[in-house]
């Protein structure tokens, strides 16, 4: 039998081999300390653009992400409710027939939402009951035969056609509904007169309207940090709220406000916008530092006009103004009957903003962490500039990268460290 001239290791040798790699790699592991080589460079230029990029990056994290962005802060957005309150009474006079209206009668809702509706203007059709009539005079239900009025319902029409043309009256068909019908061809509109660039108005019904009162109660909690605030500040006790009135400037944390004044702050006429309606905005804005005293943390009012602007000078668009219609319902004679009211109005919507910021140490180390780590672009750029921009390249290439030769390991010691082949 021949036997190989190379000697195979024992088991206990290749035991005892890989106990050996195995405890001197745990060993290098914990007991030793790599550090990179660092290489230090006199060179001016590149020196100088080291600098002026670490510059840039501390400017940045100082000024943007710490004073601009409070980078060092956490932020919470705030819940809360907003309550409203009208106070006024309007006089009309139509055709003689004196009324009184008062905040159950213009207010729409009566309980005090953030959206509501102011009354401006109105068409009043009284005495409604369920009867055949005719069509109004400006509705398209025109007609010249009975066949014009075959029994359906038009979704603009006014009730259900009873399939009879009204040729010897009215020319409009017959139709079982709410009698008389509601006739809203004479609403009071504004007229533009072109060549002499003017806008003339009829007043509005409810004209007095531009003297009501809103009081405005906003209350906010940001649950992150424990803080509810209201709009009724410190300073602001029942004595100034009787007499203050809201302004900009000499008043503006007053939560009392005079319709008049919303509208005309809105960019909006009063007199143009009470007669078809529309919507204006109210912005309450809480913007809270609340590493300062609770007490500085106040709302500061903003109005939008939302549509109704008559100055536009689309004079075709669709759906001008806001108007809606609602019922009072009545017994007499044992008959149903109602009043029906086309309500023009102002639509107010009162739209709440808050966030609150407060220092929080954990995105204070992020904002710091990652600065730290911007600051290696310098060190990038700068051995962009050295390794394959600068003359003498190939020598700050040495001097940076070390090569070293590759060394074969022997086959049978194949669980030796590379230590362990150095010292041999």
């Amino acid at each position: 039998m021949y036997t190989s001239g190379v000697e195979r290791p024992s088991s206990y040798q290749r035991r005892s081999k890989m106990k050996s790699f195995i405890t001197n790699t745990l060993s290098d592991f914990f007991f030793e300390y790599e550090t990179p080589r660092q290489v230090l460079v006199r060179n001016k230029r590149v020196g100088v653009v080291c600098r002026l990029i670490q510059l840039g990056v501390l400017a940045y994290i100082i000024g943007w992400v710490f004073i601009y962005e409070k980078g060092y802060q956490s932020s919470d957005t705030a819940v809360g409710s907003v309550l409203t309150k009208m106070k006024g009474v309007g006089y009309t006079n139509v055709t003689g027939e004196e009324r009184i209206w008062d905040v159950a009668d213009f207010v729409f809702p009566v309980q005090g939402d953030s959206s509501f509706v102011v009354m401006t203007n109105y068409i009043m059709t009284q005495g409604q009951k369920i009867d055949k009539c005719s069509e109004p005079p400006n509705s398209k239900n025109r007609c010249s035969s009975d066949a014009d009025c075959e029994g359906r319902s038009e979704r603009t029409g006014d009730g259900h056609m009873t399939g009879k043309c009204l040729v010897n009256t009215t020319k409009m068909c017959e139709v079982l509904a709410w009698c008389p019908v509601e006739d809203d061809g004479n609403i009071p509109e504004y007229v533009r007169s072109l060549k002499m660039m003017l806008t003339l108005y009829s007043p509005a019904l409810l004209m007095s309207a531009e003297n009501f009162t809103l009081f405005i109660k906003n209350t906010i909690n940001f649950p992150a940090y424990g803080v509810t605030r209201c709009n009724l500040v410190e300073g602001i006790d029942n004595q100034y709220i009787r007499s203050c009135l809201y302004d900009p400037k000499t008043s503006p944390l007053c939560p009392i406000f005079r319709l008049g004044d919303l509208v005309q702050l809105s960019g909006f006429n009063f007199a143009a916008i009470a007669k078809v309606g529309g919507a204006i905005g109210i912005i309450i804005d809480w913007t809270c530092n609340l590493d300062h005293d609770q007490s500085d943390c106040k709302p500061i009012y903003s109005f939008h006009g939302l549509y109704g602007n008559p100055d536009e000078t689309d004079t075709a668009r669709a759906s001008v103004g806001y108007n809606f219609r609602y019922a009072k319902h009545y017994m007499e004679d044992k008959q149903e009957k109602r009043t029906l009211l086309k309500v023009f109005g102002i639509r107010f919507d009162i739209i709440v903003r808050s966030v609150a910021t407060k220092f929080d140490i954990i995105p204070t180390l992020t904002a710091i962490g990652s600065g730290v780590g911007i600051f290696g672009v310098a060190t990038v750029v700068c051995d962009l500039i050295l390794l394959y921009l600068l003359p003498k390249r190939e020598f700050y290439n040495n001097m940076k990268f070390k090569v070293t030769e590759t060394m074969e390991k022997e086959p049978l010691d194949e669980f030796k460290s590379e230590k362990e082949v150095s010292k041999e």
